[in-house]
């Protein structure tokens, strides 16, 4: 899993978010009277307004979730066989110095030798994405929640793919933080901190228990992962560190596996309940995406997720573009615009601005672009990052 950034993290964030409170000033209290009276007018004025921006459902949450039941077979012949056999699949061990070769410490000079060469706002968009994977507890407890699964040994077929997603996944965090421990070049402790700090904080998921919702999350994230990881692929190889190139390569092909799987999911869901899905993904875009790593925190740097995706737009690692396409893929992918028959009229008003939604996004991100081409945006920020040792680095302006 992996975070947007840019216009993408500006288009995500809502004002209902709740940040770790060690991150958020505390306001002095407002007198009892005043508070109970601002509270009221606050419960109406947001009552109201999402009465009218979202009319109520006809498919509850629990029913929706008895239709994802419902495809247990189809999820054993659609989703397991895009989980890897163990013994074919890739380690960590296999991608890094091997501990018990006589050649390791030579292995390991050589590995930091080509790190060493590599530019600190590399190494922030690496550990930005690593602290992101080392989350996986908190994902792993959302993915079951969204069929309503959570015993350990079931042999159903959607936890047996909770468990196998989780296994994979779990191989991602594990092969970034021994390179990075291994080259040198980042505070591991301070990475550290950040990754227990954002385990503590959890993720905002904004999908109100509804497991239709939760599956079209997770297809947008398996696809920014994959996209994210492949750039910094591309650019490790560019930087000239081939060894580097592969590990990254190797998490980015993972993620596009489990990108098929998510989109199956809904593919399915679109299929068979088209209106409940329709008004599932104009739910998700209007409510925004709140990226996983959204509550990350070293400690230090209250605005870290910020600066963080500045840098990763900056460097083309996950931009304003990649978003955009993004929700123009998923719209067409999923066939919105070719939905007929069986829409309510909620369903048609949700297809019209999904309809509509690509060319919204692809115009905020030409002018975002454009935006920051202008000469007051020209002067180059920076600000510190912990995990390089407070170094400064540079953002998009």
């Amino acid at each position: 899993m992996v975070m947007m950034s840019g216009l993408a993290a500006a288009y995500s964030v809502t004002p209902t978010g709740t940040a770790p409170s060690s991150c958020w000033k505390t306001r002095a209290p407002q007198p009892r009277v005043a508070f109970q009276r601002r509270r009221r007018t606050t419960s109406l004025t947001t009552a109201t307004a999402t009465a009218t921006a979202m009319p109520r459902e006809a498919m509850t949450a629990p029913e929706k979730a008895d239709v994802l039941r419902s495809l247990d077979g189809w999820a054993e012949s659609n989703l397991l066989p895009l989980l890897k056999p163990v013994d074919r699949s890739w380690q960590p061990h296999d991608l890094l110095p091997d501990s018990a070769s006589p050649g390791f410490h030579e292995e390991v000079d050589e590995l930091r030798a080509r790190a060493r060469e590599i530019p600190d706002d590399y190494y922030v968009c690496l550990v930005g994405n690593m602290v992101t994977e080392e989350a996986l507890p908190t994902y792993h407890a959302a993915l079951n929640s969204f069929v309503g699964y959570d015993s350990p040994s079931s042999a159903d077929a959607w936890s047996r793919w909770s468990r196998g997603w989780t296994a994979e996944e779990n191989r991602h965090g594990d092969l970034l933080n021994r390179y990075l421990y291994l080259s040198g070049r980042v505070d591991m402790r301070r990475v550290e901190q950040t990754i227990h700090h954002l385990i503590t904080a959890g993720m905002r998921l904004a999908v109100d228990k509804c497991p239709y919702r939760g599956f079209i999350y997770t297809s947008f994230q398996e696809r920014a992962t994959a996209i994210s990881h492949g750039n910094t692929a591309a650019r490790a190889k560019a930087l000239g560190d081939a060894s580097l190139a592969r590990i990254c390569g190797a998490i980015a092909g993972d993620e596009k596996r489990h990108e098929a799987a998510y989109t199956r999911v809904v593919d399915e869901l679109f299929a068979r309940t088209p209106d409940a899905a329709v008004r599932a993904l104009e739910y998700m875009m209007r409510q925004r995406i709140l990226m996983p790593a959204y509550y990350m925190f070293d400690g230090k740097d209250t605005d870290l997720f910020h600066n963080y995706s500045a840098v990763a737009q900056r460097l083309g690692v996950y931009t304003t573009a990649d978003y955009a396409d993004l929700v123009e893929f998923f719209v067409d992918r999923w066939g919105v615009a070719e939905l007929g028959p069986g829409l309510t009229g909620e369903g048609r008003q949700a297809q019209d601005y999904l309809c509509r939604l690509p060319e919204r996004v692809r115009k905020m991100a030409e002018l975002d672009a454009r935006r920051r081409q202008q000469p007051l945006h020209l002067q180059p920020r920076q600000a510190p990052f912990s995990w390089v040792f407070d170094r400064q680095v540079e953002l998009q302006a």
